[in-house]
């Protein structure tokens, strides 16, 4: 299977009502994150749909053309299998071959959907290589901050907190609102396993807390208490 082969068969799913919406989800304007990147106008599940079908067929080799390619939706497809492939195959082979590509995972939705079923399901098994997430928790580069945090999913899904809410304050002073996010998105998966464990954390570092994340971390509390912890009552 030839990448040229993939990207034909995920532009027959493109429209341009796609693409445009798109372009206004994934802030392509002047100044915007994703202001450089390109979209063809392809629904996820027509990418999945692509990504499962072929990911068998393709060597890393070709592989790399997708996840190193200028349109969004041909990176995300080359992710996807490359996800596909470490779910099937040798999880040494795909982990190594993933970090030295991480910079392909250039996007928030690009990271979220294969990160913590790669890279983090990969270190949740190899501890002793945790001080990866910690280096990208401090990089300049948005998206290897996003990717520290994020990956940690696969240690919350396991019970484990300590990692999460290690680099989770490591960004709290953070100035950019995906990050927010994605750190009020981990604590609220805390929360759901463990809500006394999300709850000191967030009392603990409420002075320095984003609103954006504390909003996030306390979606799941009844109303009456997430209104008071919005207004620091503890």
């Amino acid at each position: 299977m030839q990448a040229k082969e993939i990207i034909d068969e995920l532009k027959t799913y493109a429209t341009a009502e796609r693409k445009a919406t798109n372009e206004w989800f994934f802030k392509t304007g002047k100044g915007e994150y994703s202001e450089h990147d390109q979209f063809i106008g392809v629904r996820v599940p027509h990418t999945r749909t692509v990504a499962k079908k072929h990911f068998n067929n393709i060597t890393l080799a070709q592989l790399g053309q997708l996840i190193n390619h200028p349109i969004h939706e041909v990176r995300h497809c080359g992710l996807i299998m490359l996800v596909n492939k470490y779910q099937s195959g040798d999880k040494d082979q795909v982990f190594n071959y993933y970090l030295t590509n991480i910079h392909a995972a250039n996007n928030w939705d690009l990271v979220d959907t294969t990160i913590p079923h790669t890279i983090g399901d990969y270190l949740f098994s190899h501890q002793n290589k945790l001080n990866i997430l910690f280096d990208f928790a401090k990089s300049d580069n948005l998206w290897e901050r996003r990717i520290a945090i994020v990956a940690t999913f696969a240690f919350i899904k396991n019970s484990q907190f300590n990692p999460t809410l290690k680099i989770a304050k490591s960004l709290l002073k953070d100035s950019h609102d995906l990050i927010h996010k994605a750190t009020g998105w981990m604590l609220r998966e805390i929360y759901k396993k463990d809500n006394e464990v999300c709850k000191a954390f967030l009392r603990q570092n409420y002075a320095q807390l984003p609103r954006t994340t504390l909003r996030y971390a306390i979606e799941r509390m009844r109303e009456d208490e997430r209104l008071h912890y919005l207004k620091g009552e503890f």
